[in-house]
């Protein structure tokens, strides 16, 4: 099967622009940021992609400017005035995340304007009740403008007749868009007023920039697009996008359901009638935490990269695909995520390989014994062998990754029924072939657990391959008794360390403490984004930069880097204390210009008064000092 992954970060939303205010650096500054943070983060817990890429990147701004044209040429994209909330403090329209207020639906005093993360209704700014400006906390005003509309309601008939035919889709999806069309698709704006995006490409629309869902859901394409040509076939990407043989599939969760199921396919279909359109959207529920709907912006959240300090990449990957919210919502409890690991990755899997590797290698030298004839018990293990690889495969290809990951934990169960039914440790004394065929298909069995769990929990499976010596970690040959008797059992280790009750303490602490905290505190703790401070021409002159002319210069008795300088500014003569006896000798300073910040406080170093400081440069292995490259009288200033 060819298959590629393509992602990467969107870019252009308005929690960037807020968050940028707030942090008082540039859109850019927090886009790179997170960018360099999220793929480090994916790298961490093995998720691969064939391409992640940003929005940020002009191949991505092409195709966007390129996708909106071909649809305002085809009449689907129309300029229309409307109302728009304004801060009277700030002097700007407010673009939908820009505000905040009570959703009219229901009643969540702290709903966006674009949507409530309560109960997920897609909303408009002016539909809030007593809204208010997320910058300044500012009642905002209605004023008249103008936007650009997609005509999603002249396509209400074709995405319906589309989306009948998706018969296999998860009922979440298919019952959320239904709920849409039956209260009729109404034009929806794709343009915003701020100045970080892609601008609309037209010579009328300046200042006005493409509203993130409308670009975002692009980077699927040139995302494939950057990836052909890193291939070196730039046309690769429409061997995919435009063959009606490649299936397109979307892993959201239900909040993005409206975007991937209605307006993504509706551009589209504007914008190319052979362009594919998606053939899967398994949207999950949502994964709470502690029965509260996680909040990125409030800080009610587990981020990543501090999870990872703490436990294996396998403890998250694992808990995260046995508890899929496919069908409804699911809540994370520390304690529930404690028993889950240790009561079964450690428990029921890592017991069954401990235990077949130190019974192998007490019995059988390390030796994968040979097996004899096969009883009824056998042959009944040997059969969920060769049926689980398709059986759960099947799941895995219907999405139900949940479902599927406790079939593959339950044949891990069934080894460990297996071993205790067998009683090899009495067997070993009655029967050395028929102990031998247990141990021979116990590791069998593992290696087939190993392959199947090797895209849920990749490095403990890892563990598992090397110890059976195992190179032929294959889905298709997962159903087969392929471990060669003979081959050395080498010790995997502890395949996963227990969770301690000290240590759930200290994370179910953490979160109330991170929780706690007022939003700004919370944001500055959640990120640390490296802040450009900027100075104004006022500031630096403040400084009182100066040249000066050094006149005499001796050693500080008892230092080994500190210098005692006499200096000339204009006709005023002074002492300074600097650190430059390791770079320069006391003769070769006299005689030279130097810039001195001339209005310090006076200091006393090693007891002598230092009135002002030298400027150098340094990059750590040397020292240069700042001179003037012309004539120059001391005392002049620096502008």
């Amino acid at each position: 099967m060819d298959v590629i992954h393509i992602g990467g970060t969107d870019e252009h939303g308005i929690a960037v622009t807020i968050r940028a205010e707030q942090e008082h650096v540039s859109p850019k500054d927090v886009v790179d940021h997170y960018h360099k943070s999220i793929a480090e983060d994916f790298k961490r817990l093995k998720i691969d992609f064939d391409n992640f890429s940003r929005t940020s990147k002009p191949i991505h701004k092409k195709m966007s400017q390129d996708f909106f044209l071909k649809i305002y040429n085809k009449g689907l994209i129309e300029k229309r005035e409307g109302e728009q909330l304004y801060c009277p403090h700030c002097k700007r329209f407010l673009a939908d995340r820009y505000v905040e207020g009570e959703c009219p639906y229901c009643h969540y005093e702290n709903a966006r304007g674009d949507q409530c993360e309560n109960c997920g209704k897609w909303l408009e700014p002016t539909s809030l009740i007593n809204p208010r400006c997320k910058i300044c906390g500012t009642t905002p005003i209605v004023k008249k403008t103008y936007h650009w509309y997609l005509k999603l309601d002249k396509m209400q008939g074709q995405l319906e007749k589309w989306l009948a035919s998706k018969t296999t889709w998860k009922s979440n999806v298919k019952s959320f868009t239904k709920g849409w069309f039956k209260e009729g698709l109404r034009p929806r704006a794709i343009t915003r007023d701020i100045e970080w995006g892609i601008p609309v490409p037209l010579e009328e629309a300046k200042g006005k920039v493409l509203y993130v869902w409308f670009d975002a859901p692009i980077g699927y394409i040139s995302s494939t697009i950057e990836w052909a040509e890193k291939q070196g076939k730039p046309d690769l990407w429409k061997k995919y996008w435009y063959n009606k043989d490649t299936q397109l599939v979307h892993f959201i969760g239900k909040d993005n359901i409206v975007f991937h199921a209605i307006v993504w396919p509706a551009m589209l279909m504007a914008y190319n009638d052979g362009i594919i359109l998606p053939s899967e959207i398994p949207a999950n529920e949502f994964l709470n935490i502690e029965t509260k709907k996680i909040s990125t912006s409030r800080n009610w959240a587990i981020w990543v990269h501090d999870f990872l300090d703490v436990f294996p990449s396998d403890f998250l990957r694992y808990y995260l695909a046995a508890n899929a919210p496919e069908n409804s919502d699911m809540d994370f409890t520390w304690k529930d995520f404690q028993a889950k690991i240790n009561g079964e990755l450690a428990d029921i899997l890592g017991n069954l390989v401990n235990r077949t590797y130190v019974f192998t290698k007490k019995y059988f030298d390390g030796k994968i014994p040979s097996p004899g004839n096969y009883d009824d018990d056998d042959k009944r293990i040997i059969k969920l062998i060769e049926k689980a690889p398709d059986s759960i495969g099947t799941l895995l290809d219907e999405f139900h990754v949940r479902q599927a990951t406790f079939q593959i934990m339950n044949l891990a169960r069934e080894g460990n029924r297996y071993f205790d039914y067998k009683k090899p440790w009495n067997l070993i004394k009655t029967d050395k072939e028929k102990c031998g065929t247990a141990i021979y298909i116990l590791t069998n069995l593992l290696n087939t657990v190993a392959t199947l769990f090797s895209p849920i929990i990749p490095d403990g499976m890892e563990k598992i391959k090397e110890a059976l010596s195992n190179d032929n970690f294959r889905w298709d040959s997962a159903s087969e008794l392929s471990i060669i008797a003979g081959t050395e059992f080498k010790n995997p280790g502890i395949l996963y360390e227990k969770i301690g009750d000290r240590t759930i303490k200290q994370e179910e602490a953490k979160l109330m403490d991170d929780n706690s905290t007022n939003i700004t505190s919370a944001k500055n703790k959640e990120e640390k984004i490296e802040k450009k401070e900027y100075v104004t021409i006022d500031d630096v002159l403040k400084l009182g930069l100066k040249v000066a002319e050094i006149l005499e210069a001796e050693r500080v008795e008892k230092t080994d880097k500190l210098v005692k300088i006499k200096i000339k500014i204009g006709e005023e003569e002074r002492e300074i204390i600097a650190g430059i006896a390791r770079d320069y000798s006391t003769d070769e300073l006299v005689g030279k210009k130097i810039v001195v910040v001339s209005n310090m406080k006076p200091a006393k170093i090693r007891g002598i008064e230092s009135n002002g400081m030298l400027l150098a440069a340094s990059n750590d292995e040397a020292l240069s000092l700042l001179t003037v490259d012309r004539e120059i009288e001391s005392g002049s200033s620096i502008k």
